[in-house]
């Protein structure tokens, strides 16, 4: 089954949007912070950096043509979807419109989707043929131009690598019917896979230790952040967009400010000129502009004074952002949606290819499937995480258990906000159109881990496993070892998923873990670190509920209001 995407087919000028995301402290242009360090460590060695200095230094006309016959009406219904979207995406703002379409297509930047040498499955669809939508949602650091070098960062950072401060990723449900984000906090702490950079052909190996996330993007692109967030969750990722530092100012104020909260006075500074300079009295204020960006990039002042409360208040932003537009009242003045327009596109970063997001047309599409979200089926949560010891005290780890079940609940498409899906069930099993002993099988050792050796003889006894089954042509292949935090089973064409589908039943492997991928010849069984063990395979079966210590954030929560660290009150 084919990897969703949105159909984009026609050509006439859309509808477009996008909008913001949050970065890192020290909006004081002069503000200093020492780069953080985190030691190399660990004994571990498609479509849809070792732990060094990952933190940065402080913190209308109307268009002639097709779209001229629609009635005014039609248009801010349309521009109003399309906003109200984009917004649910984070990167949303408002609508474009039909002016200048070719140069909004022009304004668009686009690069690879993925970076790395493994190849993304493809979705597995339900029975109504329906498959999930998932976008890796970026927020860069760079400081390549003036407008940006104003913005923030203390100026020794100017010009270096960019750092993806802010990754999110949104996932839409196969059905429509509900949407769930999750956030990485950028001082997780993961290994990032080999990547390399299609412009320069520079080869990036993959870290032997542990690295800070937001060195993904120095290493190639967002591309190498797609591949590093498909490294640890397993989920298939169809887009990213990625947005700068100007283009959350300009987007802010285009579309008029976003309430938000805060339980008491609060000031972002500190005697040593860290801080990102927000300054807001207790309860609600309508922020836009520079101070919008100066709320997504607190993190000295909220809650504990780490980049977990700093999640916390983007998801706040968010939602209240997504509020905002579906009321609509911002949206039907053609000078302030030419200016989002123009301020959005050239903000954007997007996947290129036939099936990416790279323009107008694509965006629409994408965003008449996100509108049909309402904001109560919206979840924002953060990565279940743990604080690292020694040297990584300050950095944190994804949490064992209740991360692994956040990531398998988006995988097998369960909604994170605890509400019976609507969603068809899942298809039937494809009938084999062999019989076991006509079926070959490769079977490989995947049991390798950060902490841990492959598993000697895993694959081999998986292999008698299935002999005893019937499949006789089973075989091993010991010169691809590539280690696999799940077990799964892959098959390339689409006349071999039913026999795939016999394999994993005989062996008692769910069938949510056989997909399509053309990084296979045949049908490949990888044994993954869940079958460490002889015996049966044991399927672990995701939780019907959220962790709590994912904090789970409703879209609909009117009353969400950030705590206020001791110390940072005027």
């Amino acid at each position: 089954m084919g990897r969703s995407s949105t159909p984009g087919g026609e050509t006439r000028p859309r509808v477009r949007d996008a909008g913001q995301l949050g970065w890192d402290d020290g909006l004081y242009e002069d503000a200093q912070e020492e780069p953080e360090q985190g030691p190399d460590q660990g004994p571990g060695a498609r479509q849809p950096a070792s732990g060094g200095a990952g933190h940065r230094g402080g913190g209308a006309k109307r268009h002639g043509g097709k779209g001229e016959g629609r009635n005014k009406k039609g248009k801010r219904r349309v521009l109003r979807w399309s906003a109200t979207v984009l917004a649910v995406l984070i990167l949303g703002g408002a609508g474009a419109g039909y002016f200048y379409y070719e140069r909004l297509n022009g304004n668009l930047k686009k690069e690879d989707l993925t970076l790395g040498d493994k190849k993304m499955a493809d979705h597995k669809a339900n029975a109504a043929g329906q498959t999930p939508l998932n976008i890796l949602l970026i927020g860069s650091d760079a400081r390549d131009s003036k407008k940006n070098q104003k913005l923030g960062g203390a100026k020794d950072t100017f010009g270096a690598p960019p750092l993806a401060d802010v990754q999110m990723l949104v996932h839409l449900s196969a059905d429509r019917s509900n949407m769930s984000v999750i956030s990485m906090p950028r001082d997780t702490m993961l290994k990032i896979p080999k990547c390399t950079d299609p412009k320069t052909k520079r080869v990036y190996p993959a870290t032997t230790g542990l690295a800070m996330t937001n060195e993904t993007l120095g290493r190639g692109g967002p591309g190498c952040s797609v591949a590093t967030w498909y490294e640890l969750t397993g989920i298939t990722i169809d887009h990213f967009m990625m947005i700068d530092f100007a283009g959350v100012v300009s987007m802010a104020d285009a579309i008029g400010g976003v309430p938000v909260c805060v339980k008491s006075n609060v000031y972002s500074h500190t005697s040593d000129g860290k801080g990102s300079g927000l300054k807001l009295e207790k309860g609600t204020t309508k922020i836009k502009g520079k101070q919008a960006l100066q709320w997504l990039r607190t993190r000295y002042g909220f809650e504990d004074g780490t980049d977990l409360g700093r999640t916390h208040a983007q998801h706040m932003y968010m939602n209240s952002m997504v509020r905002e537009l579906r009321k609509g009242t911002k949206l039907t003045d053609p000078g302030k949606l030419m200016d989002l327009a123009e301020a959005a596109t050239n903000a954007l970063t997007v996947d290129k290819g036939d099936n990416g997001l790279g323009s107008i047309n694509r965006l629409y599409d994408l965003a008449e499937e996100l509108k049909k979200v309402p904001p109560k089926r919206i979840t924002m949560t953060t990565m279940p995480n743990v604080y690292g010891t020694g040297a990584l005290k300050e950095r944190v780890l994804p949490k064992p258990g209740d991360a692994d079940q956040l990531f398998q609940m988006v995988r097998d498409d369960i909604p994170l906000d605890g509400k019976a899906s609507k969603r068809k069930t899942p298809a039937a099993a494809k009938k084999p159109t062999a019989s076991p002993a006509e079926i070959p099988v490769t079977v490989r050792n995947g049991t390798r881990t950060d902490t841990e050796y492959p598993a000697k003889g895993r694959a081999s006894a998986v292999k008698e496993l299935l002999a005893g089954k019937g499949f006789t042509q089973a075989a091993v292949d010991a010169q691809n070892t590539e280690a696999a935090k799940r077990t799964g089973i892959l098959f390339p064409t689409v006349d071999m998923e039913g026999n795939a589908q016999a394999v994993a039943k005989a062996l008692g492997i769910p069938l949510s873990a056989v997909k399509k991928s053309t990084d296979v010849s045949g049908i490949t069984l990888t044994v993954g670190a869940d079958w460490r063990e002889d015996g049966d395979y044991h399927a672990p079966s995701a939780e019907q509920k959220t962790p709590d210590s994912a904090r789970a954030l409703n879209g609909d929560d009117e009353s969400a209001c950030m705590d206020i660290q001791p110390g940072f009150g005027w």
